[in-house]
């Protein structure tokens, strides 16, 4: 596909994935979350300062590049992505918290990413270079194509409940394939950047995989949280909104070698994230294991 094409593509399939997000979701989600308010801490504190200290220290210790340095921040700084609400149901986790997690995140992500993204284009390529990052422009476009479709999907489910139900199944097909494209059409325009990334980016990203993960739990078990909540949280964390980091990176930076590691992560993460999938699953069917 031509990468023009895939470019202007891209904000509606972002959008659509984020508004098939509101379709799963209804205000008693949101309710039920409040009711535990140390889950959803849990979750926030994770995936907003968690996730990013942990992309801060790979960045730095494997001595990526600046361009690479910032995009891996960018991914970081990113929203759970949708398919974390899946890997929660298939780990036995709470899914209501996972896809609540992830909502408040994509709201909260609208104000946070920007700051991130400022502070590392600040610290890893000189603060000159901080005036061309479009701070308000970009926290429009993010409302317009993240807070903005959920809140929609959301108002048509409460307005056609049973419709929505219905279209569900295919709205997800449809929103996983979208989501499909955006990567390997990436993958594919940036092919030489990857082939010549991946020695480096190919470690980084898997480092910061299991950082995240490992980091997580250990949060979520420190504050002694219920095992499925700690699979939600776990996993949440673990799957950041790729598409989201190649959307930054193409249009809102104007990098398109700074989505790389976006790429690479959006290829490997679910690798990591399905071992913990089996893990819990192992633990959950071993009764001398299960909580």
């Amino acid at each position: 596909m031509n990468p023009a094409i895939v470019q202007k593509l891209l904000p509606l399939a972002l959008a659509f994935i984020m508004f098939y997000l509101g379709m799963t979701l209804v205000l008693a989600d949101f309710r039920r979350v409040a009711q535990r308010p140390k889950a959803l801490l849990a979750g926030l504190t994770g995936q907003m300062l968690v996730v990013p200290l942990a992309g801060f220290a790979v960045a730095t210790l494997t001595g990526l590049d600046p361009v690479m340095a910032v995009g891996l921040m960018v991914l970081a700084a990113c929203p759970g992505g949708v398919s974390a609400g899946l890997l929660t149901h298939l780990a036995r986790g709470d899914t209501a918290l996972s896809i609540s997690l992830t909502a408040v995140t994509s709201l909260a992500s609208m104000l946070t990413l920007p700051l991130i993204v400022n502070a590392s284009l600040q610290h890893f390529m000189g603060s000159s270079l901080t005036a061309q990052l479009p701070l308000a422009p970009m926290v429009q476009s993010i409302f317009l194509l993240t807070t903005l479709p959920v809140l929609l999907g959301m108002a048509l489910r409460w307005k056609f409940p049973r419709m929505v139900t219905r279209g569900l199944p295919s709205a997800s097909k449809v929103a996983t394939s979208l989501f499909v494209m955006i990567v390997l059409a990436t993958f594919w325009d940036q092919r030489e950047v990857l082939w010549v990334r991946l020695p480096t980016l190919g470690p980084a990203t898997l480092l910061l995989n299991a950082m995240v993960l490992s980091s997580v739990y250990l949060l979520a078990t420190q504050v002694r949280l219920h095992h499925t909540d700690r699979i939600a949280i776990v996993t949440e964390c673990g799957l950041q909104n790729s598409a989201l980091g190649i959307f930054v990176c193409l249009q809102l930076l104007a990098s398109p070698a700074m989505s790389a590691p976006s790429v690479v992560y959006a290829l490997l993460m679910n690798g990591g994230a399905m071992v913990f999938v089996l893990l819990m699953r192992r633990r959950r069917a071993d009764p001398a294991l299960a909580p």
